[in-house]
């Protein structure tokens, strides 16, 4: 008789977990195709910690979704990087770049003095003033396996990035108009200034359709694709801080390659592939997969991250992260006001 063909035991223990991960995000990712506002990432944590309260013990599922919200999170990043062309972000983006700076030092020393003020937890500070700066979920998912982050200081980030989000979405195209900006103007507030890549492309479209004929939807897009790319410098500094920091790390123990975060050189890769084949002549389409599958990997590990979180101790510490949310949001919306002005484009 042939041979009896069996996945590893290793794979074996996944599957649970990581199927429980996949019948939660499917719908999610759908619901975040009709709500892009709020986004895939943000109903699959919402659904992950509703299944928690009543679905404690897990013991076939834990392996699957600790790999879920851990490994596949990375694959995502990786994947992000399939929509990044750098020839297009340097063509369009460097006019940006002194406000892009700006910003993300800003919400960086924001998230840092309110750290010190509040006495918050280290992790959640880290995570909310870089997801507040670079690209929202995106630069949380990228930047936590780099400090360690457990999974209710992700979901803590998220929620609060989530929310304000939203009021940005909301509230910055009128907010544009009263302040009397140009298209580009607005195209630039909205690339700099709206923290996930959903939320910018809907206060685009609300801006466009206030005014026809403006078109800032693309210049907000490479503005908050020029954004993204700050997640590299950002990781990879947080991981040499991290590691000098390790007891033993002097002279003698500190190893590049234990420092170093690997998914994170992948993600540089996908996006070099992704601008050589671009100037080869290779349709965008081609990419747009990749893209996707990076779209629903972070929202399979943001299901995992909320079946791992427990929802009532989020609600009972949720002031500080808000009130860090809230002060990085304000400071980063005024100072790419204030760029924008003594630059000359408003």
């Amino acid at each position: 008789m042939p041979k009896k063909i069996s996945l590893p035991n290793f794979d074996k223990k996944l599957l649970p977990g990581l199927g429980l991960c996949f019948v939660l995000a499917l719908p999610c990712w759908f619901l975040g195709k009709l709500m892009p506002v709020i986004g895939g990432p943000v109903f699959a944590i919402l659904a992950g910690m509703l299944v928690a309260l009543f679905y404690k013990q897990r013991p076939k599922t834990q392996a699957g979704i600790a790999f879920t919200s851990k490994k596949v999170l990375q694959y995502a990043v990786i994947l992000l990087g399939f929509g990044l062309n750098l020839s297009e972000i340097a063509r369009v983006g460097l006019i940006s770049l002194p406000i892009i700076i700006s910003t993300i030092l800003t919400s960086l020393i924001v998230a840092f003095v309110v750290y010190k003020l509040a006495k918050m937890p280290a992790n959640t500070a880290v995570l909310i003033g870089v997801g507040s700066s670079i690209c929202g979920g995106s630069a949380i998912a990228a930047t936590a396996p780099v400090i360690k982050a457990d999974d209710e200081e992700i979901a803590q980030s998220i929620s609060v990035i989530f929310l304000f989000n939203v009021l940005a979405a909301l509230i910055f195209p009128t907010l544009g108009g009263l302040l009397g900006l140009s298209n580009e103007g607005f195209g630039l507030f909205a690339g700099t200034a709206v923290n996930d890549t959903s939320s910018v492309t809907a206060a685009a479209a609300a801006w466009d359709g206030m005014h026809p004929g403006a078109n800032t939807l693309g210049t907000a897009t490479i503005v908050k694709l020029t954004r993204t790319l700050a997640i590299i410098p950002i990781t990879l500094a947080l991981a040499f801080w991290r590691a000098l920091r390790q007891p033993g790390a002097g002279a003698n123990g500190f190893k590049l390659q234990n420092a170093f975060p690997m998914f994170i050189l992948y993600f540089v890769l996908a996006s070099v592939i992704t601008t050589l084949a671009s100037l080869l002549g290779v349709p965008t389409v081609v990419f747009f997969p990749f893209k996707e599958l990076a779209k629903f990997c972070i929202i399979l590990a943001m299901a995992a991250i909320g079946l791992n979180t427990d929802l009532v101790k989020l609600i009972k510490g949720g002031r500080q992260p808000l009130m860090l949310g809230l002060c990085c949001w304000l400071a980063i919306t005024f100072v790419s006001l204030f760029m924008q002005h003594i630059m000359g484009i408003w």
